[in-house]
């Protein structure tokens, strides 16, 4: 399977740094990884401080990783030692074949926690701090009232499928933990939508592009349809992210 040689490889790169642990979460951990189409999303735990030589030698590590078609997709947060229990810590991250910083969020904490993958070393339940529902809960409100919903109010974003397909599905997720206090799989949150009012025509679409096989990866729908799926997906979640943070806020 090209993505086990992937990680096989990126594993393979990082061992010189002697990581503590390497975990996945996301689509890869919790069963519904679709190959080339879904993130690699990966944690790693390092057993000494983050120096910036050390964050050049893993820029360069994911440089050299690009000759892999799958290597776009994979994003991986690095930790250094003590910065585990600081849920607002920003950290070192490769996403989107660029470095960046960015904290793990207590979404990603409880997958970890909940289904984690462990590639190499110990375990997140042994490593990493447990959130608690309150924190789960407080976050996702957040999320959806500072992020999300402030979003819709740019239309211009609306017109690629990583925002329709994202925004959707992370509401209908976060509708799922604030009302039953678990996590879901976006196979999941697709199939909840519907009876959450989303746009059925949206809805499918994204699912075909998600899993159907015989809709290339990456190419993107034409015509009219893209604006109207635009006004769409803009109409249903201003109201419905409304919604669920007066509900839950």
């Amino acid at each position: 399977m090209p993505t086990d040689a992937l990680l096989a490889r990126f594993l393979n790169e990082l061992a010189p740094l002697d990581p503590v642990a390497v975990w996945a979460h996301g689509s890869l951990a919790g069963g519904d990884y679709q190959e080339g189409r879904s993130d690699l999303d990966l944690i790693a735990i390092l057993d000494h401080p983050l120096k910036p030589s050390t964050a050049r030698r893993l820029v360069a590590l994911h440089r050299g990783l690009r000759t892999d078609p799958l290597a776009a997709r994979l994003h991986c947060s690095y930790l250094a030692p003590g910065t585990q229990d600081a849920p607002n810590q920003r950290h070192l991250t490769w996403a989107n074949d660029h470095v960046t910083r960015r904290p793990v969020t207590p979404v990603t904490r409880r997958e970890l926690h909940d289904f984690g993958r462990v590639l190499h070393g110990g375990s997140p339940k042994d490593l990493l701090p447990e959130v608690t529902d309150q924190e789960l809960a407080e976050f996702v409100v957040r999320d959806q009232r500072e992020y999300w919903r402030p979003a819709v109010d740019k239309p211009d974003v609306w017109l690629q499928d990583i925002w329709i397909d994202v925004g959707l599905t992370t509401f209908a997720r976060a509708t799922v933990t604030l009302r039953d206090g678990r996590l879901t799989t976006k196979r999941e949150a697709l199939d909840l939508l519907p009876a959450l009012g989303a746009p059925v025509q949206v809805v499918e679409d994204v699912v075909r592009r998600r899993y159907d096989d015989t809709v290339p990866s990456g190419v993107a729908p034409e015509g009219d349809w893209i604006d109207r799926r635009a006004e769409l997906t803009r109409a249903y979640l201003g109201p419905a992210i409304d919604d669920l943070v007066t509900r839950y806020g």
